[in-house]
């Protein structure tokens, strides 16, 4: 009976979500966002381009019926879940994390909506990126940032539901 619930355990497919996920923060982390398109290298950068990241898979995920708006939530989750996890990992104390992840879910939901609003008006993104990514740099250039957002928005319209939602992603 032990040896049967270790080789249970050791079968078990990955959850697809948490995969999917992952891929997402693999992409989020290139050096091009931060070294070429100067992305602050922050706690708060790399939040940022997660959410972006993530902000595109969920888009793309979008409308594909009930089965497809439960896997979307997973994913979110799993993102709130990695926040907090990480907010521990640095130290931040029990009492202190909730108040933290509220705020991050605030500022990805509002991250959302400007992204959202900017696509499908087909004007602003540069400016929603602009104030997002870049608060203290008013000025900062984003235009090839808003060029690989546009990309990676038509690429990943192009991938199969089931092949990216088992982890197959591509963002261009």
């Amino acid at each position: 009976m032990f040896l049967s619930r270790i080789l249970n355990r050791l079968s078990r497919r990955p959850d697809a979500a948490q995969v999917l996920y992952e891929r997402i923060v693999a992409a989020a982390r290139q050096e091009v966002f931060y070294a070429r398109w100067a992305v602050p290298d922050t706690v708060d950068g790399r939040f940022d381009m997660i959410a972006l990241h993530l902000f595109l898979v969920l888009e793309r995920l979008k409308g594909e019926g009930p089965a497809v708006e439960d896997f979307r939530q997973v994913l979110t989750d799993t993102f709130f879940k990695d926040m907090d996890r990480s907010l521990r990992e640095m130290g931040v104390g029990d009492i202190s994390v909730g108040k933290k992840v509220r705020k991050m879910a605030e500022a990805f939901y509002g991250r959302v909506q400007a992204y959202a609003e900017a696509l499908s008006s087909g004007a602003g993104l540069e400016d929603a990126l602009r104030r997002n990514i870049f608060p203290d740099a008013p000025e900062q250039d984003v235009s090839a940032l808003a060029a690989w957002v546009q990309a990676a928005r038509k690429v990943l319209a192009t991938q199969e539901t089931g092949r990216l939602m088992g982890g197959d992603v591509r963002f261009t």
